[in-house]
């Protein structure tokens, strides 16, 4: 049911990008209980003047490394999943890539269920 979209400036490999959409799906299956096999991935590259970020907002300094994750998924999570959510792919981003945390950008967008189609021109989750 999730549709992530992960944004980054160009020049990484792709063993990186990879890396970043295999943790969050982890996070999702793990901390937020979507089921196995559900993986919708977009990572797109940017040249630096096409991602705009503030370096500074909210006292958190952010570098060159900035990633964008947003993540469409139905509504019903807690907020403290959420922030399991965040934090799970915070850390393992920063264990696995030495991406630092204060570049780990990520936004939930809760839609509800019959916004979905998975194909067919059928809204599978519409009661």
């Amino acid at each position: 049911m999730p549709l992530v979209r992960i944004d980054l400036i160009q020049g990484k490999p792709a063993i990186y990008r990879k890396t970043i959409g295999d943790v969050v799906y982890d996070a999702m299956v793990k901390v937020i209980n979507v089921p196995q096999d559900d993986r919708f991935q977009v990572i797109s590259e940017h040249p630096a003047e096409g991602f705009v970020f503030d370096a500074n907002y909210l006292g958190i300094q952010r570098s060159k490394d900035c990633i964008f994750v947003q993540v469409f998924l139905n509504q019903g999570r807690t907020i403290e999943m959420k922030k399991v959510f965040y934090k799970f792919i915070a850390d393992e981003l920063n264990a696995r890539l030495g991406l630092r945390k204060e570049d780990v950008f990520i936004t939930l967008v809760e839609v509800p269920k019959e916004n979905w189609s998975f194909g067919n021109g059928i809204a599978q989750y519409a009661g």
